[in-house]
């Protein structure tokens, strides 16, 4: 698969992976029921792994290093975080001010990560200021 090919299929799953995200973590913090269904909670891993196996077919394709690359561990780093806090805003036995805490706070390192791979900084978002 050539960059071009890889890149607009990395760029959907972000899409659809962040706006799945966010409507799930909403809908959990509502209450609704089908968030805990099966659909809900298995395809988002489906997404996720397009994601990732983009993510690395890209940087392999351009020989990109995290070790070598600051921007490039940062945006790992970010996604690490990420997930962390996307577990608790989807966690159903915390209280609900610490689920959306963490919802928002999810949302925000994307942004940052986003940010990242935009600039090729790992400042990010604060680059722009």
């Amino acid at each position: 698969m050539d960059y071009a090919t890889l890149k607009l299929v990395h760029q959907a799953a972000v899409v659809l992976s962040i706006s799945g995200f966010v409507v799930r973590g909403i809908a959990a913090l509502a209450g609704a029921a089908w968030v805990r269904g099966r659909p809900a909670r298995t395809l988002p891993h489906g997404v996720d792994t397009v994601l990732l196996l983009s993510a690395v077919a890209i940087a392999w394709l351009l020989r990109l290093n995290p070790i070598e690359t600051p921007w490039l561990l940062a945006k790992i780093i970010g996604l690490l975080v990420y997930i962390g806090l996307g577990i608790v805003a989807l966690r159903p036995g915390l209280p609900w001010r610490v689920r959306a805490v963490a919802l928002v706070g999810a949302v925000l390192c994307f942004a940052q990560i986003a940010a990242m791979a935009i600039t090729k900084s790992p400042a990010g978002m604060l680059s722009w200021v």
